[in-house]
Formats: structure tokens, sequence, C-alpha cells
């Protein structure tokens, strides 16, 4: 079922998202080499909680952090341990918070310190199929004409799509209907309605398109052991134009890269 939005749930909704948005800028200030996933998760659970909020990923389905903090071929999922953050690694930050009965979403991937060309590429290529992807999020296209902008965009730059996760509706649940692949065919798909709030979350692989699930449960990795980007955010569906509820301008101001 489609939980259609109010004006004033879209506000809360638009609070979540941009206090998801600053603590993924104050995680990011963090980043560097020498630092552990778990040191990452700390910070953004203080954060979330000095502003009056709740993590929404804790114990969301048994899961046991704040962040979901992905390196390298892990694609998404990836629980904060003691790995020691090294240069010219990346690492994928995807951060939920509850405020006033909705949830944020939102997912940023860091370079850390120096990276190689092929990644810079690489995320480059994977946050750009988001905003591109999200100019399909208007009233009257389909579900379809989001992933095709996006695998259309990503595959014409030799990179692939991951099949087996995609992006989703938000709201009073953090999963709820639409599901939002990251690929598929133009005006196939769920019909997109204004007051429908959803989170397009490509998920891009250096190399091939297969995944698998680490021996946690949690983890999703790529098959290859190649690099994967992930770039997450909130969308409002409108007629004519989409209101993006996330930015990343907190986490643009503080780069030095």
């Amino acid at each position: 079922m489609i939980h259609y939005k109010t004006s004033e749930q879209i506000d809360i909704l638009r609070e979540n998202a941009i206090l998801v948005s600053k603590t993924l800028a104050e995680v990011g200030k963090h980043i560097a080499p020498g630092v552990t996933t778990k040191q990452l998760d700390k910070i953004a659970e203080t954060f979330i909680r000095d502003n009056g909020a709740v993590p929404g990923f804790l114990g969301y389905g048994g899961f046991p952090a704040t962040l979901c903090v992905s390196v390298n071929d892990m694609v998404v999922h990836g629980i904060p341990d003691s790995y020691v953050l090294q240069e010219g690694d990346i690492v994928s930050v995807d951060c939920g918070t509850i405020y006033k009965g909705f949830y944020g979403d939102s997912a940023y991937t860091f370079p850390v310190g120096e990276v190689d060309e092929e990644t810079k590429q690489l995320l480059k290529t994977t946050q750009e199929s988001l905003y591109i992807g999200a100019e399909k999020a208007i009233d009257g296209n389909r579900t379809g004409d989001i992933g095709h902008a996006i695998q259309s965009y990503c595959e014409a730059k030799g990179f692939s799509v991951v099949r087996e996760l995609v992006g989703h509706g938000i709201g009073k649940d953090m999963h709820e209907d639409p599901m939002i692949p990251n690929y598929g065919n133009s005006g196939s798909g769920k019909k997109l309605r204004e007051g429908m709030v959803i989170c397009i979350e490509p998920m891009i692989n250096a190399g091939a398109k297969e995944v698998y699930e680490k021996k946690d449960g949690w983890g999703i990795a790529t098959a290859d052991g190649r690099k994967s980007a992930h770039f997450e955010f909130t969308v409002a569906v409108r007629k004519g134009k989409p209101e993006i509820l996330t930015t990343f301008d907190y986490i643009n101001k503080n780069k030095e890269y």
C-alpha cells in the first residue's frame, strides 16, 4: 500500500532529511585514515540524539548500529566495527533518523584521503545518476523512468547497477511502497503521484553487477571484490518538478578535496 503524504507530513520528512544531511556532514568531518568505522557510528548516534531525534537504523530488524558503514567492495549494510580506514578507501555512510514519528534516510560515499582516478569517476557518476534519476520523480511518470535514467547513465560510463537492492517509499515506516529500482524500462513500474515521498539510492559497481551476502547476514558485497558506491536522498513527488528534501550542501562545505 502506498501512503500519500500531506504537506504537513512532508514538512516533517524534510526536517528528518535535513537532520540526516547534517549528521552525514558531521561524520564526514571525521573520515580520515586511522579512524575506525565504529568511531564514526558513535559520532552519528551522539549527533542525532543531541538534536532531539532517535537513530532510525539502530535495532531496525535487529541491526546493531546507528549507521551502515560500507567500505570499498561492501555495497551496503556494513556493520561498524574495528576496521581502520586506509588512504585510498571509499566509505558509504548510510544514516536514518526518527523524529516526530517519521523517518529520515540518506547516504553518501566519501573518499578516504586520495583515491585513484577510476574511483573518482565511480563516485562522480553515482552521485550524478542520483540527480538524473530524481529528475524523473514527477507526477505521471513511473518508477521505471527513474531506474532507466540511472541505469542508462551509469552503464554508458562503464559501470554496473546492482539489481538485488532498490530504493523505496518512506514515511512512518522506513521502507514503504513503492520500490524504486535503479534499472528498468521507461514507462514501466508503479505510477508516481504527487504526495509520494521516495528514497532514490543508486548502488553502482566499478566491476560486475553481481553481489553476495556476508556471513553476518547484513553486509552486501561485490562478487568480484571491486569497489561500489552508494548515494541516497529523499524526494517528494510533485507536478512538473521533483522536490528534493535532502541536501548535500553541508557535506560540500566541509570538503577539502
